[in-house]
């Protein structure tokens, strides 16, 4: 006897998946190249009200985070991308509003 179960096709798997891995990759870098973008324009408007070493130095690793996350995704490595994406621009903003005068 068979079981009374039906079989799975590939619909079924692929709505349980959710996001395909391409698609998450493809997310994952635009959203660095967005905010490599808003990071650029805080660096401007940053160095408009106040010159220093420190503004480029954070915001300019800011700027090359982002880049190192857009390159992670195209290889394939979007969750630790994303962590490493959330963790450095958060201390990116953390030492601009504690460290920066």
């Amino acid at each position: 006897m068979e079981s009374p179960e039906p079989s799975e096709g590939p619909a079924d798997e692929a709505e349980r998946q959710g996001m395909a891995p391409r698609q998450a990759r493809r997310i994952r870098m635009v959203a660095a190249g967005v905010l490599m973008a808003a990071m650029g324009v805080i660096l401007v408007v940053r160095l408009a009200t106040r010159s220093s070493v420190l503004v480029v130095g954070v915001y300019g690793l800011a700027l090359i985070l982002c880049g190192v996350v857009i390159e992670l995704s195209r290889n394939g490595r979007t969750r630790l991308g994303s962590w490493l994406l959330v963790v450095g621009l958060a201390a990116a903003l953390g030492m601009d509003w504690f460290v920066l005068p």
